[in-house]
């Protein structure tokens, strides 16, 4: 199992877009073979940092997803909103 915890900081002016196309991308994604969860979290203190928190079956369907036409089209929209690159950490489960 993989966990992927990507943290994006949002241009203050691009909240609502952002959620918009992440709506879009959760809706398709949670569809996916493979996918255990697929979830968008909001800072408490800092409205401006979005967190998506991925749960794979492993990293096949993680790399089956990254090559789908909905991420493929909507992640290069969303980084343009973004103050600075996504910090992405990926976890395989040990316990």
């Amino acid at each position: 199992m993989i966990k992927i915890i990507a943290k994006n900081f949002v241009k203050k002016d691009k909240i609502e877009e952002v959620l918009k196309l992440s709506k879009e991308l959760v809706e398709a994604t949670v569809k996916e073979e493979g996918c255990i969860s697929y979830e968008m979290y909001q800072d408490v203190k800092d409205n401006t940092i979005l967190t998506m928190i991925e749960t794979w079956e492993n990293k096949e369907t993680l790399t089956l997803h990254s090559q789908s036409e909905h991420f493929q089209r909507i992640v290069p929209t969303m980084s343009v909103f973004m103050e600075k690159p996504t910090e992405m950490n990926v976890y395989n489960k040990v316990l």
